[in-house]
């Protein structure tokens, strides 16, 4: 399949060093460490996908491949980036797979957000199996942290979730403020965004406890990824603000305005091995990244109008992939 858009936005390039060591989590503890860029071009490139159901949250494979989340199409997805070819796997009726991450041995496990599970595919033999949910509910964003452990929010249903993967065994932690998005620091420590609420969670694995960090009226947190400093990233959706947090002190330690505004909708955040923070304004069809060392931004323009990015990721080589779900299109910045 040919790449139908390719765009350069031209300007100032930011130069980084590659990483040598890349942290084991960090980005979107999505189970594969993020790469970095030496340089950002800006180039884009978009393919369209086989099924345009509101397609949504791409993650890496250690293969190379991308998966992605069909959600109205039920369906599971893969782009192989070197042949530009697309494969589907149907999933069980009404799953409406929400959110998705491929573990260390190729599996991919999804939340179920239309029947209350956790699936796990396996690509080898297409073979699915599911977990329910003790509270059934609509799972919807989940990630693994250093100890193969998956914790996944159920947005309506109020609750964390925990899963031990060798057994699929499901622990569930009552919250509030509709959880959306989240991520583990480097203690450990599940720290998810409690959009209706203006507020962080912080889960304790070792206690259950969860305790509050307050983000501001009408902040409206989405979603929160963790830097290779440990730093933690959240985009403000209510305020058009990109806040860092310092998960130790458990403070708010600076917020900085994203360049559409107020109302850009900054929605995905996600941290390559350089440390520069990738948060989309969906409002805007643009990707801004943030450099934290000279604390600027620089605007990438996408080519589609109407994307509507829900969740992005850094894959290994540093090349940030986010899922057009309003316009149907996986796209990839280099």
């Amino acid at each position: 399949m040919k790449t139908i858009h390719r765009y350069a936005c031209w300007g100032l390039s930011i130069l980084m060093t590659l990483f040598a060591t890349q942290v084991a989590a960090g980005g979107s503890n999505y189970g594969l460490a993020p790469g970095a860029l030496e340089t950002v071009s800006g180039t884009v490139s978009e393919w369209p996908v086989p099924t345009p159901r509101f397609a949504r949250d791409p993650a890496p494979g250690a293969d190379g491949n991308i998966y992605i989340a069909v959600m109205n199409g039920n369906k599971i997805a893969r782009f192989d980036p070197r042949s530009e070819q697309f494969k589907e796997w149907d999933l069980p009726a009404r799953a409406h797979p929400h959110g998705l991450l491929v573990d260390p041995e190729g599996l991919v496990w999804y939340t179920g957000n239309g029947n209350g599970t956790i699936g796990r595919l396996d690509p080898k033999s297409g073979r699915i199996d599911q977990f329910r949910a003790p509270s059934g509910g609509d799972p919807h964003t989940l990630v693994l942290d250093a100890k193969g452990t998956i914790w996944f929010t159920v947005q309506k249903g109020q609750r964390i979730g925990r899963l031990d993967r060798a057994s699929g065994t499901i622990t569930e932690y009552k919250t509030s403020g509709n959880p959306y998005g989240l991520a583990i620091d480097a203690e450990g420590m599940v720290w998810f965004c409690r959009i209706a609420g203006n507020q962080l969670g912080r889960l304790d694995p070792a206690s259950g406890q969860i305790s509050d960090l307050d983000t501001g009226a009408g902040s409206k947190p989405r979603r929160i990824a963790t830097g290779p400093d440990g730093m933690l990233w959240v985009t403000a959706y209510g305020n058009g603000q990109l806040l860092k947090v310092d998960p130790r002190s458990r403070k708010v330690i600076k917020t900085y305005a994203m360049p559409a505004g107020r109302n850009g909708g900054p929605y995905s955040v996600t941290v390559d091995a350089a440390g520069r923070v990738w948060a989309n304004e969906i409002s805007t069809d643009t990707v801004a990244l943030f450099d934290p060392a000279s604390e600027s931004f620089r605007v990438i323009v996408l080519p589609s109008k109407n994307v509507g990015i829900r969740k992005a990721i850094i894959d290994g080589q540093g090349r940030y992939w986010y899922m057009g779900s309003h316009n149907g299109r996986l796209g990839m910045i280099r």
